[in-house]
């Protein structure tokens, strides 16, 4: 018999993170997330999301089989900045039977009614500034650091429980190789005429990380803020995302544009450490994951350009080009051949033409759904 059941116990938590590890154990693509960053995630009291949000969790059986996953989420901190009555799910993992899926849905959005919510999206996990959206093209490699995999069945489930497109989610390939060579070439053309305006393009001071932080956040929280289904990050939030991050980062690939002392722009590039999460597939991190981690890094071949913004008013000046265009030069050098940029709205036209002029590709789509309730 099927059933969905609540996650109420640290052993129910710990199975509802280790389902996709026994739902991909033979899949070669699959990079498991690290076991105690998602137990924080999920667990309130332990992540700043749950300062102004709430979520549930359930478990999807079929006899005593654990067959599937949902969380059903409240974010209080979208549907104040949008006005809207949202309700969104994230984190679902399902074997490739439509039924166990069906239920999946029906509880997460059952959960969301109870709330007042008129509105199911996702997946987001657990939300637009975290990992979100199914993989629906692109399934031939694994995924990038940050970025979801699943297995190519999950769009037909998800259709058939009713979800319709929300929209889609971008990832273009850039190789250092084949990068286009004039967007090097005009780099301190850009640079000069830049500086004449009284901008410059610096690193990112991990020294003075603490400072450097708050200045990011409001260019981050500032430049989104007409993008569809973007929410500002609190300040707990960013800081904890920053914190995270600060373990990984390398100055070469995160950048900000200044203008006295004002950062009107940034770019964070970060190393692709699934390269080596991929051998650790159950996602713990003691004793041997944590060893590969730190003994590894320099082994990695790829970054992500998980992120860059530019204030309204600075726009079009050229800092979007000039801050690609210096991540690339500084892969020079380096074991580093190339990446990804990601994700980018599929109707942001001004940035999806910025990368293809740099001999950026498009290779991975990913979805997010929606239904009325």
């Amino acid at each position: 018999m099927k059933r969905v059941v609540p996650v109420r116990s640290k052993k129910e938590l710990t199975q509802f993170i280790d389902f996709p590890h026994n739902l991909y154990q033979n899949d070669a693509n699959y990079v498991p997330e690290i076991f105690i960053g998602q137990r924080d995630l999920l667990t309130p009291g332990k992540h700043p999301f749950f300062e102004h949000s709430t979520l549930q969790l359930f478990l999807a059986y079929q006899g005593n089989t654990i067959t599937g996953r949902i969380a059903a989420i409240h974010n209080r901190n979208h549907n104040a900045f949008t006005g809207a009555t949202d309700g969104f799910f994230g984190f679902f993992d399902c074997i490739d039977d439509q039924e166990t899926a069906d239920l999946l849905l029906k509880t997460a959005s059952d959960w969301v009614k109870k709330q007042g919510l008129t509105r199911l999206i996702g997946p987001t996990n657990p939300t637009t500034n975290d990992v979100c959206g199914v993989l629906i093209d692109g399934f031939d490699r694994p995924p990038i650091a940050m970025m979801p995999y699943n297995a190519s069945y999950y769009e037909k489930l998800l259709l058939n429980t009713g979800l319709r497109k929300k929209t889609d989610l971008l990832a273009y390939e850039l190789d250092v190789a084949t990068a286009n060579e004039r967007s090097l070439r005009l780099l301190d053309t850009l640079q000069n005429r830049l500086k004449r305006s009284g901008i410059t393009i610096r690193k990112v001071n991990l020294k003075d990380f603490k400072n450097e932080v708050p200045r990011i956040r409001e260019v981050y929280n500032r430049a989104w803020d007409k993008n569809l289904g973007f929410v500002p990050m609190t300040d707990a939030e960013f800081d904890y995302l920053a914190k995270d991050l600060k373990l990984i980062l390398n100055p070469d690939f995160c950048l900000v544009a200044e203008k006295e002392d004002k950062i009107v722009g940034f770019i964070i590039g970060i190393p692709d450490i699934n390269q080596i999460l991929i051998k650790n597939k159950r996602g713990r991190l003691f004793p041997l994951g944590l060893i590969r981690l730190l003994t590894q890094r320099s082994r990695i071949t790829r970054i992500r350009v998980l992120t860059l913004g530019v204030l309204e008013g600075y726009r079009k000046m050229g800092i979007e080009a000039c801050l690609y265009a210096s991540v690339i030069k500084n892969t020079y050098g380096t074991r580093i051949t190339g990446g990804e940029c990601s994700w980018m709205l599929e109707d942001n036209y001004l940035m999806n033409h910025a990368i293809e002029q740099i001999n950026g590709v498009l290779y991975k789509r990913y979805r997010l759904y929606e239904k009325d309730l």
